[in-house]
C-alpha cells in the first residue's frame, strides 16, 4: 500500500511536533515548591506522557488505518492548544517554553493542512 504524499507529510510533521512536545516535557523544571509538590509534578509528567502516546496512536490511526475521526480530534486539540498558548503568552510573555509550543502548534497546523488537502482527501474518503 502506497501512502499518498500529503498523508506522509501529515504523519511526519505531526510526529515532529509530538517529538518536540516530548522533549519539552522531558526538560521541564521539576523543582518542588510550596505550591507544587513532588507528587503533583510526577502526576503532571505522567499525564503529559500519556497524552503524547494517545496522540501518537491517533496519528497512526489516521495515516495508516485511514480513519478520518482522529484528524478531527487532532484539529480540536490544536484549537485548544492555541487558545491556551495565547493565554500563556498574554500572561507571561514570550518565553523559551512558549516559543517551543508555538513551533509545535505551527507544525501541527501544517500537518493538519496536508491531511485535508490534495491527495489526502481520497485517502480518508475511501
Amino acid at each position: 500500500m502506497t501512502v499518498p504524499r500529503n498523508v506522509l507529510w501529515f504523519e511526519v510533521l505531526l510526529y515532529l511536533s509530538l517529538t518536540l512536545d516530548a522533549v519539552s516535557v522531558a526538560f521541564r523544571d521539576r523543582t518542588p515548591t510550596a505550591q507544587v509538590t513532588e507528587s503533583m509534578i510526577m502526576a503532571e509528567s505522567l499525564i503529559a506522557a500519556a497524552l503524547i502516546l494517545v496522540l501518537v496512536h491517533f496519528v497512526q490511526l489516521a495515516a495508516r488505518q485511514r480513519k478520518s475521526w482522529p484528524r478531527w480530534f487532532l484539529s480540536a486539540a490544536l484549537m485548544l492548544s492555541a487558545i491556551t498558548l495565547v493565554h500563556v503568552i498574554g500572561a507571561r510573555g514570550l518565553e523559551f517554553s512558549s516559543a517551543v509550543e508555538v513551533v509545535s502548534c505551527t507544525l501541527t497546523a501544517a500537518a493538519l493542512f496536508f491531511s485535508f488537502t490534495g491527495d489526502a482527501r481520497d485517502w480518508f474518503n475511501a
